[in-house]
């Protein structure tokens, strides 16, 4: 590894739980850090419904004690996040970033299992097999553009 790729990888603040491989920026974990403080709760629950132009859109809910069958993880001893059974292969892989643009500030979800989004980035679709979802490394990822034009409606 070079130096340049060791200063980046030192840099990178983002924590991840390698069973789920979801992953956490910093800004992220700092943000649900204080949802999960003000709501008084222990766990996020992260998942996905049936909704939206495209399909399905994420779901936060904060919990005391996570549901039977539910998967939990643990990002450091202050934030713990659990995924439905029913829900872990459609999020598998994902990062959440908190990116704020101007006045404005929101979660975004960069799910690798995701085949399109909506044009307002509130729904995606994912195909049947997920392991047939994963987008075009060479292509224009629709993600990169997403985090980019938040606050731009």
């Amino acid at each position: 590894m070079t130096e340049l790729q060791l200063k980046i990888d030192d840099s990178r603040s983002d924590r991840m739980n390698e069973k789920a491989n979801i992953t956490l920026t910093a800004s992220a974990k700092s943000h649900i850090l204080r949802q999960l403080e003000l709501t008084q709760a222990t766990y996020l629950r992260l998942g996905v419904k049936e909704s939206g132009c495209n399909g399905f859109m994420y779901m936060l809910d904060f919990l005391e004690t996570p549901a039977p069958g539910d998967s939990c993880f643990d990002f450091g001893s202050d934030v713990r996040v659990c995924v439905s059974a029913d829900h872990l292969t459609m999020v598998e892989g994902t990062e959440v970033d908190m990116i704020t643009e101007g006045l404005n500030s929101a979660l975004v979800f960069k799910n690798p299992n995701a085949t399109s989004y909506c044009g307002c980035g509130e729904s995606f679709a994912v195909a049947s097999n997920p392991q047939d979802a994963a987008i075009d490394k060479d292509k224009d990822n629709p993600l990169d553009q997403l985090a980019t034009d938040i606050g731009r409606k």
